[in-house]
């Protein structure tokens, strides 16, 4: 193992956004069972740091993997498209519509049926646009096209969250 290895190597899978998720768990358990500082104990301290350094350079990679916003961040980035959401928060027109129509739905909703039917709206539109990035990235080729569609993804996942905390209210 190499610590400068990119995630996808160190797991030993294809740069795709396209993920296995049960052979992905699998291979982080490899990983972490081969790297696990314990084995190492015999070893001395330094074959130990070493091995807390695998360890949580295995976990970093993992969680990057698993989650579909940050795996297609960073493939954008190994792809040469960094999606750079702290300094371009360019949107089109038709998006920056659709937020605000979110945004009013949800101050105005008032029931939880009202708030759960939004975010159904909302997560039908965020698997959308994770299926964009998918074809972006992995049939396409096309860096650039997934990390505007991460960017927009980034927006939706911070609505969603917003809309978990007044389900969260009502609920109670």
């Amino acid at each position: 193992m190499n610590l400068s290895d990119d995630d996808f190597t160190l797991f030993d899978l294809p740069q795709r956004f396209a993920v296995d998720r049960a052979e992905l768990d699998a291979r982080w358990r490899a990983l972490q069972s081969e790297a696990h500082p314990d084995r190492f104990a015999a070893d001395g301290a330094s074959a130990q740091r070493l091995a807390m350094q695998w360890s949580v350079r295995i976990n970093e990679a993992y969680r990057r993997l698993k989650d579909p916003l940050a795996r297609a961040t960073y493939l954008c980035e190994l792809r040469g498209a960094p999606v750079r959401a702290e300094d371009n928060t360019a949107m089109p027109a038709a998006f920056l519509m659709q937020q605000m129509a979110w945004r009013e739905a949800l101050d105005e909703a008032e029931t939880l049926d009202a708030v759960e039917a939004l975010n159904d709206d909302v997560r039908a539109d965020e698997r959308r646009r994770l299926a964009s990035v998918a074809a972006a990235l992995d049939d396409v080729g096309d860096a650039t096209a997934a990390a505007a569609e991460v960017r927009a993804l980034m927006f939706v996942a911070r609505f969603r969250q917003d809309i978990a905390r007044r389900l969260e209210a009502l609920e109670h």
